[in-house]
């Protein structure tokens, strides 16, 4: 199992950068040093580890680069704080920068630091390239797409409940929960953690998106305020709690538990990312998981736009004395078909026009995503489109204030003043 890859740079790279500076400078002598005698170049690269990307898995994924490419070798490095996001940071800060770093996407800070990949003719067809660009620039590509705005669901408690079709607005959804209540379900599965703000962001996206097209633009520039432009979904999620539509309780849950609890047949729908599909392939159940598009507000046109992310971002260290050896590293990682396939595969991403083995619940995320009119920005957003850091984390605070007694209004005015005080 793992966690949603919310791009994001901690703020304290800001500062680093008077450390650092943008040029060759201190980390140029250090990574030159990995040059040896023979002409051996070392391009060190930064990775996310969790329990589907291990040190091993990422070994094994870069040999094949390695062997078509003798003269390179990439030395795999796992973080040595929390993630990437903490490591990369301190790596900065003692002028030890890596080659390449995987998982992080560019900022108006982090896109100082990074190689401009704008003139790499390769770079067009990636996925979310257009949209992940800032200032018209290309500074991260990926391997794949993240779906976001997908509600899986129990279709034994479907049918017991004599639903025959996936809701496909809020007002059905609601429908839909109350005959799933009466039906002995928990209708809605969600939990504590990073999970309450995250499954409310991932249903608003189709509808938002319908709303406000370049809602973070709108938001950035004063045009919109955020909390106010979602309170129809925080006023319907207030409803959910009082009706029992989910737990009154689900603070005290886990992200991991509130999976498990899913799985175990316990509620019939769960609000998830496409990284879903991989520990669902996984677990052991008596019941078949379905999965549908978020429904959208009514007289809206459905599907929606999905919200996505983009899966397996890479980007260039500016800095870095093995220019060459990293361009090709990171355009193989991202356009060679079996390294694609294997990436997408193992941390259950997907990646229009390519095909590979799918089970049945990843075939159907594949076929969302290929009928989407368009993929979106959610919450924090990526490229031009962003948010200030730490807004997801501070929507999802003021959204569990709907389970201690904070009205929506409330909710929405705590976000909007958030927002303004980064302004």
């Amino acid at each position: 199992m793992r966690s949603p890859r919310t791009p994001l740079a901690l703020p304290a790279i800001g500062c680093l950068l008077l450390l650092t500076g943008c040029g060759g400078g201190g980390f140029a002598g250090d990574s030159q040093a990995q040059q040896s005698a023979g002409g051996q170049s070392t391009v060190r690269m930064l990775v996310n580890i969790s329990p589907n990307l291990t040190q091993a898995y990422w070994d094994g994924l870069v040999k094949p680069f390695e062997q078509a490419n003798p003269g390179i070798d990439v030395k795999i490095e796992a973080p040595t704080g929390k993630g990437v996001a903490d490591t990369l940071p301190q790596q900065l800060a003692a002028g030890n920068a890596p080659d390449v770093v995987e998982t992080l996407m560019a900022d108006e800070t982090l896109a100082k630091q990074m190689l401009d990949l704008t003139d790499q003719p390769w770079t067009k067809d990636t996925p979310l390239a257009e949209q992940a660009k800032l200032g018209g620039k290309i500074y991260s590509v990926g391997v794949g797409v993240q779906a976001q705005s997908l509600v899986f669901y129990n279709k034994a408690a479907f049918d017991k409940a004599g639903i025959d079709t996936p809701p496909t607005t809020f007002d059905e959804l609601d429908a839909a929960m109350g005959k799933l209540k009466d039906a002995g379900y928990l209708p809605l599965q969600t939990g504590g953690d990073f999970l309450t703000g995250l499954q409310l962001l991932q249903l608003s996206n189709p509808s938002r998106a319908q709303t406000h097209p370049v809602w973070q633009q709108d938001v950035k520039a004063g045009k919109v305020k955020a909390g106010e432009s979602l309170l129809p979904y925080l006023e319907r999620y207030r409803t959910w709690i009082d009706k029992g539509y989910v737990d009154k309780n689900a603070l005290g849950m886990k992200y991991a538990d509130a999976e498990t609890a899913f799985l175990t047949g316990k509620s019939a729908m769960y609000v998830m990312g496409s990284w879903f599909t991989a520990s669902e392939a996984k677990a052991k159940k008596d019941f078949e998981v379905g999965v549908f598009p978020a429904p959208v507000d009514k007289g809206q046109t459905y599907p929606g736009p999905q919200g996505a992310t983009l899966a397996a971002p890479y980007m260039i260290l500016k800095s870095t004395p093995q220019k060459d050896a990293a361009l090709k590293l990171v355009q193989w990682l991202v356009t060679d078909p079996a390294a694609v396939k294997s990436q997408l595969a193992q941390d259950g991403n997907f990646r229009t026009g390519v095909e590979r083995e799918f089970t049945p619940l990843e075939k159907q995320v594949q076929e969302i995503l290929d009928k989407a009119p368009s993929g979106v920005p959610q919450g924090e957003g990526y490229g031009d489109a962003t948010l200030p850091k730490g807004f997801n984390a501070a929507w999802n605070t003021e959204v569990q204030g709907l389970y201690v007694g904070k009205s929506p209004k409330e909710v929405a005015e705590g976000v909007d003043r958030w927002v303004a005080g980064r302004s």
